[in-house]
């Protein structure tokens, strides 16, 4: 059974589709912002069959879904390389990802990796692991062991929050900075 979430929030799922490692991040979006409920990789190593890791990615994905509830799924795009074939396998271990949300009613949302990271980091051409420490500085955990596959998805999942806004409190609209500061003492630090 779903655990109802207060109106004023939403849970959102990221996910960085790969056909060796799919890394994935799942958010809450609260009023006060955003906070880091999960972070993994789908381990895709042990098969060596292309259609038995979009079954993976399929299955673990739905997994995920029916065990943290999400609202929405941000997904990364797949990014055109030098490589035509790596870009397919991508893509398809996107529309694994994909399946599984549309299997669930989630509604999705795709990024390019520049509009995440830019959203991330300010900078559209950072290196995962500037992503990476970002989020952990913003979303306050670390974990030096952390796959940046992993970063990656939660990289897709904050960007969303980023791009859609925060939640309101119930229709409040501050009418000055004095009104807002006492709506919201908890913001103020």
């Amino acid at each position: 059974m779903a655990v109802k979430q207060k109106a004023a929030e939403r849970i959102i799922l990221g996910i960085d589709p790969g056909t060796t490692i799919t890394g994935y991040g799942v958010i809450r979006a609260g009023i006060a912002g955003p906070e880091l409920i999960t972070i993994g990789c789908i381990d895709l190593s042990k098969f060596g069959d292309h259609y038995l890791k979009l079954k993976h990615i399929f299955d673990r994905t739905t997994g995920i879904i029916d065990e943290y509830h999400p609202d929405e799924l941000a997904i990364e795009a797949p990014f055109y390389g030098k490589n035509v074939q790596s870009m397919l396998k991508l893509g398809r271990a996107q529309g694994a990802a994909i399946a599984a949300a549309l299997s669930r009613s989630l509604p999705i949302f795709e990024y390019a990796p520049r509009k995440i990271k830019l959203s991330i980091t300010g900078v559209g051409s950072a290196s995962k692991e500037q992503v990476a420490a970002m989020l952990m500085k913003i979303l306050r955990f670390r974990d030096s062991e952390l796959k940046l596959d992993a970063t990656d998805g939660l990289a897709a999942a904050l960007c969303h929050f980023y791009q859609t806004g925060r939640p309101s409190a119930a229709g409040s609209k501050a009418q000055s900075w004095k009104q807002f500061i006492r709506e919201n003492p908890g913001r103020i630090k």
